[in-house]
């Protein structure tokens, strides 16, 4: 059962010959160091120097890839379309840092967390797209519920956002006689939408406002935003 086993050529290179033509069907057997390093010297080698035709560049982070790519597009696109829509993506992608607390001018308020530059979006005015009809109904149920202030928002003749209950940050922007900020309605894909934009810029900390612009009524409604120019109403 004793078989001797032949003695195992070395090819030019010092690398072991295989009698069969394939070393996994020779077994496990013992390789000499000065072989191990050989093979480990030359795989190195071709690890650490690539040929030049197959060197590829290393990709850039994906946070650091999508800004660069934000800014090619805005610089590629400006001056072509509508730079509202460009902003409003913009604003999709980072929204402002913000944060809703006791305001002195009434009740909760919208403070900046960073500051933000002039001309810029701040935030979407989110809520339901209704009716007039509706609007009318939902203010008699709301003032019947004890719901002393509804966050509705007019957007044309026949639509308006209501916020009341399902909403965003944006319903606590106060309103101010004197504003940082004030509302555009922009169009989106053929949907129209209000977004608030800044006046100014605007410092940490600093409060969030625009003017509400309601229609003039007789009964009147008491600003207290405590402005230098105050016009002492809302309506």
């Amino acid at each position: 059962t004793s078989f001797s086993t032949p003695k195992k050529k070395k090819r030019d290179d010092g690398m072991r010959e295989h009698v069969t033509g394939c070393a996994r069907s020779e077994g496990y057997y013992k390789i000499d160091k000065k072989d191990k390093l050989k093979y480990l010297n030359n795989s190195r080698a071709f690890a650490e120097e690539p040929p030049a035709d197959t060197q590829v560049r290393a990709r850039p982070p994906l946070a650091a890839e999508r800004r660069s790519e934000q800014r090619r597009l805005l610089s590629s696109f400006t001056g072509s379309c509508d730079s509202d829509l460009l902003k409003f993506n913009q604003l999709k992608f980072r929204k402002k840092k913000l944060k809703f607390c006791k305001s002195h001018i009434h009740d909760w308020g919208l403070f900046a967390m960073e500051p933000i530059a002039a001309d810029e979006m701040v935030i979407e005015y989110v809520g339901q797209n209704i009716r007039q009809v509706i609007a009318d109904m939902r203010e008699k149920r709301y003032e019947d519920e004890g719901i002393g202030s509804s966050y509705m928002f007019r957007v044309d003749h026949d639509t308006i956002i209501d916020a009341t209950k399902c909403g965003n940050f944006a319903r606590f922007i106060n309103h101010s006689c004197n504003p940082n900020c004030y509302a555009k309605v922009i169009t989106v894909e053929s949907q129209k939408k209000i977004v608030i934009y800044s006046k100014q810029h605007i410092n940490v900390n600093e409060e969030i406002t625009y003017d509400y612009k309601f229609p003039i009524e007789d009964v009147k409604i008491p600003c207290l935003c405590g402005s230098e120019n105050c016009r002492g109403t809302l309506n």
